[in-house]
């Protein structure tokens, strides 16, 4: 089978209420993607945006790696052999930008569960999860920086300066050296590290502690959060959660909510 034709290159999996699994499914090239297995995430993160019963995405890779980036194996940088063209190589950088765009636009929570190496585009698919936890067989790479190309990829120098600040995003990027999963969690790259064996229940669990408040309440302290984090200013910052909090305000599940606070039971929320 060829590249062009191969869907299970990425899968997209549900084996728990309200929680899709993205699975990068390339485990011998440890989840390198080609254009057309990100074009195929791009299609999946679409889909879970629009599946209702999918509340929360859990974004990991299948076997002993995360993703290591652009395969450069099967002639994605110069397809056939010809001679470099600009044309391709914007378009290739288009299609794994875009993946980017498709989680940071999903409305649903997305858990990184990273398993081993997280390389360049890799990399940057984390960075654009929401939360991230990882095995301690993960390490983070910005890769390019080494082989003669700018750090700066995939909203990676978006991300990053932003997660960690500017002086250890510079130091990471300028560098390009490995960050082990003992370092991420120091520096706040990940919240927590699970055993390699218990990574994929320690997300499951994280995203129905998440799943058990109301849709709206997820969807919309997820925008903000987003969206605060480039605020022209405090007062702008404040506005946007007014209005959110108003809104929220008149909910069905609000209401929901409040009933069972006093009646002391556990709300029953519809999204309403």
């Amino acid at each position: 089978m060829t590249e062009a034709e191969n869907r299970d290159d990425v899968l997209l999996e549900q084996d728990a209420p309200g929680i899709g699994i993205l699975r990068l499914n390339r485990p011998e090239r440890r989840n390198a993607m080609t254009r057309s297995a990100m074009r195929r995430l791009h299609a999946l993160i679409e889909d879970a945006g629009r599946d209702p019963s999918i509340r929360a995405v859990i974004l990991t890779g299948t076997g002993r790696g995360f993703c290591a980036g652009l395969d450069i194996s099967v002639g994605e940088i110069d397809p056939d052999g010809q001679a470099p063209d600009v044309s391709n190589h914007y378009e290739l950088q288009e299609v794994f930008a875009g993946s980017v765009k498709r989680l940071r636009a999903l409305d649903k929570p997305v858990i990184a569960a990273v398993n081993g190496a997280a390389v360049g585009a890799g990399f940057a698919l984390a960075l654009a999860a929401d939360i991230r936890i990882a095995a301690p067989s993960a390490s983070f790479h910005v890769g390019a920086v080494k082989i003669g190309l700018s750090a700066g990829e995939c909203g990676i120098s978006y991300h990053l300066p932003r997660l960690l600040g500017a002086s250890r995003a510079f130091e990471l990027m300028l560098t390009g050296r490995p960050v082990d999963a003992e370092e991420a969690e120091r520096i706040g790259l990940v919240s927590a590290v699970a055993s390699d064996k218990a990574l994929m229940d320690e997300a499951h669990a994280l995203a129905a502690r998440i799943i058990e408040n109301s849709p709206y309440a997820i969807k919309h302290t997820k925008q903000i959060m987003w969206a605060n984090l480039d605020a022209q200013s405090l007062d702008a910052a404040l506005e946007l959660e007014n209005r959110t909090q108003v809104l929220a305000l008149m909910t069905r599940d609000f209401a929901e909510a409040l009933a069972a606070f006093n009646e002391k039971r556990r709300p029953e929320f519809t999204g309403r």
